[in-house]
């Protein structure tokens, strides 16, 4: 027997459990890091870049900012 799950109680199944996390985690900085410049960019806060990484918020996100008007460009940021 194997033991648990498909690769059972061993080492390399361990390690990609890591592994797995860890890339989790740099794919989520890099794409987080631009979509907050981006909300930055356009007036809105910050935060709201970390939506990017939810399931379906993230095309919410992405359509309220391509179709919604921006704050920057009522207060004359640095893009106007």
């Amino acid at each position: 027997m194997m033991g648990n799950g498909a690769f059972g109680n061993t080492m390399f199944y361990n390690t990609m459990w890591a592994g797995h996390w860890l890339w989790m985690l740099v794919i989520g900085i890099v794409v987080v890091i631009p979509a907050w410049r981006i909300c930055q960019r356009t007036g809105y806060p910050g935060w709201m870049g970390i939506l990017i990484v939810i399931p379906v918020v993230n095309l919410f996100l992405l359509y309220f900012i391509a179709f919604s008007e921006w704050p920057a460009d009522k207060q004359g940021g640095p893009n106007a």
